[in-house]
């Protein structure tokens, strides 16, 4: 696996493939407990006494918004616990509140277990990414991480159809029981990884540099520029995610393709991640990233004039929408690395409160834009193209109105 280093615990390390496997399907927990529901929706809806069709979006909202609370304070605490001593409670939590969503009797009850579910899950991911820092560093690390988004990217596109397949046969309380199966299979599963973290590397929790640093995040130019618009182009992503089951069931007359359409949206943006990543060393992060915003915003426009028409088919919603939320692919992750450009001295603390800020935002303009679903595709066309026009005055800002730099000619005063 080419470790870094060789201990009594890393001898006992899996190999590099069932490596790679496990860190993708703990990621994936996350996309379940999001992608799983959304066809369910309906029946959740009904069986919670739901009323107005747009509140059980916050089913998924409130979850969103959990992971983006949570995710502050899991990388200070898996620095001084270690990666399986956040990871394991982490999972229990996980299995815990999968089984009291599916036990709630009520909708107020199930949106506080979600939240909570949300806040324990967001976990998942800062120790996956740890973990592989542990072990790997420099392109060893960059190829291990790829492979799992690779894996993990499959998730998604299926998680609907999981969903939709168990509504067919139950219950829809039983998409919670299965989530807390399979988190029950993650903890058997991690009995083979041992602690990642050297106790050498073992930090103590200093909250008073935690908020220090994140007051240096915030004040910084640059990186709250990028870390802004990346948060609102997220959100209009999440808005997708809150309306797709409604837009889709409701405006197209078209519930049982939802699995189908959601995959190829999905699609959309595993195919920009992986190419992002052939072409970003080549015309820069910012190059890419800010071309895919003025491309983003004249496909949001092509949205509003479909949307205008009269004349939208499924098709045509699908097409566009795949192609924006694939932008929103090149866009998040190149905003996100030059956010952090300036951190490599606390990259820790930078990399979760910027990951906070940016799921924060996201789940409140997720929800807001979710909200205004009003039986048409155009509040959701509209808010992408006021996302991307945010967006790009946000990041002209952060580069005092210079766009298409690369990093050696980027302004660099970061204040």
């Amino acid at each position: 696996m080419h470790k870094m280093t060789e201990s009594p615990q890393r001898s006992r390390m899996p190999g590099d493939r069932e490596m790679v496997f496990m860190m993708a399907m703990v990621m994936a927990l996350n996309a379940l407990a999001i992608d799983s529901m959304l066809p369910a929706l309906p029946a959740m809806g009904d069986g919670l006494g739901v009323s107005v069709a747009n509140d059980r979006q916050y089913i998924i909202s409130t979850y969103l918004l959990g992971i983006g609370i949570g995710s502050l304070f899991y990388g200070p605490l898996a620095d001084r616990f270690g990666r399986k001593g956040v990871l394991v409670p982490a999972l229990f939590a996980y299995i815990a509140f999968s089984v009291g969503c599916g036990l709630a009797t009520n909708f107020p009850l199930m949106l506080a277990l979600r939240f909570g579910h949300g806040v324990v899950s967001a976990a998942l991911g800062v120790v996956v990414v740890a973990v592989i820092r542990d072990l790997f560093a420099g392109d060893a690390m960059a190829k291990r991480l790829s492979l799992i988004f690779l894996v993990f990217m499959i998730v998604p596109i299926i998680a609907p159809a999981i969903g939709a397949g168990i509504v067919a046969v139950a219950d829809w309380r039983a998409i919670f029981i299965v989530l807390a199966a399979m988190g029950g299979v993650m903890l058997l599963w991690l009995r083979r990884l041992p602690e990642t973290l050297e106790p050498a590397n073992v930090r103590p929790l200093d909250w008073r540099t935690m908020v220090a640093g994140w007051g240096m995040v915030t004040r910084h130019r640059r990186a709250a520029g990028y870390m802004l618009a990346s948060g609102l182009m997220q959100g209009a992503l999440y808005g997708y995610l809150n309306s797709s089951e409604q837009i889709i069931g409701e405006v197209f007359d078209a519930r049982a393709l939802f699995p189908l359409v959601f995959a190829v949206v999905a699609v959309g943006i595993a195919i920009a991640n992986f190419s992002n990543a052939a072409i970003v060393e080549r015309f820069g992060a910012r190059r890419v990233s800010q071309t895919a915003v003025f491309v983003y915003m004249a496909v949001a426009l092509a949205q509003i004039a479909a949307a205008l028409s009269g004349g939208e088919t499924l098709w045509m919603f699908t097409l566009l929408m795949m192609v924006n939320v694939g932008l929103i692919g090149f866009i998040g992750s190149n905003f996100g690395s030059i956010a952090m450009e300036d951190f490599g001295q606390m990259a820790g603390i930078a990399s979760s409160y910027q990951s906070f800020a940016k799921t924060l935002l996201a789940a409140v303009a997720g929800a807001v834009i979710g909200q205004h679903y009003d039986g048409t595709t155009l509040p959701l066309a509209m808010a992408f193209l006021i996302a991307g026009v945010v967006g790009l005055l946000l990041v002209i800002w952060a580069e005092r109105g210079k766009l298409f730099t690369r990093p050696g000619t980027a302004p660099r005063a970061p204040f």
